[in-house]
């Protein structure tokens, strides 16, 4: 068990599981909320043109849901690769749905990183989003599957369900 942890995700950890875990459980972590402030110049956007993935921002009090895995030490690597554009491992404490309370680690891109965009009106969001595609696919296409991942889940994530509505809008406005 000593080279086991647990994992947090918020975002694409949580619809696109592309790593091997022991066992996933609902769970929260508090002091933070989950925006599209981060910059994806690999995944959802190019160099040159980013798109917009959701980071964790310090929000007093706010608890931001999601899932946690139990991975074993080597899946780090991966982790690692994969949230390389700005992310760093922090440490937190995570509540899972039954009660129980675990130490883990949750990948944070913080204001003071090159990829980090920041906040803008949901509207100018919403539009970068729907404009921005990058080698892992149309960045509308994270938005609307963490939103729909979230539902299933049955977290309410208001900037997230906002921002989907608004890229929907846009969306259907331009065919």
């Amino acid at each position: 068990m000593h080279n086991e942890h647990w994992v947090f995700g918020y975002g694409s950890l949580i619809f696109r599981v592309d790593f091997p875990y022991i066992k996933k459980q609902p769970a929260s972590i508090t002091g933070w909320s989950r925006r599209f402030w981060q910059g994806s110049h690999d995944h959802r956007g190019l160099p040159h043109a980013p798109g917009r993935v959701v980071t964790l921002v310090e929000s007093s009090g706010e608890q931001c849901a999601g899932m946690a895995y139990l991975v074993k030490e080597h899946v780090f690597e991966h982790l690692d690769h994969r949230e390389k554009n700005g992310y760093r491992r922090v440490d937190t404490a995570l509540l899972f749905d039954d009660g129980n309370q675990r130490q883990g680690t949750v990948y944070i891109a913080e204001v003071d990183n090159h990829a980090f965009l920041g906040d803008a009106s949901l509207d100018e969001i919403a539009a970068h989003i729907v404009a921005s595609s990058g080698p892992s696919g149309h960045n509308i296409d994270y938005l609307l599957e963490l939103d729909v991942a979230l539902k299933q889940l049955g977290i309410d994530d208001a900037h997230v369900s906002q921002l989907a509505q608004l890229a929907r809008d846009i969306n259907t406005e331009d065919k």
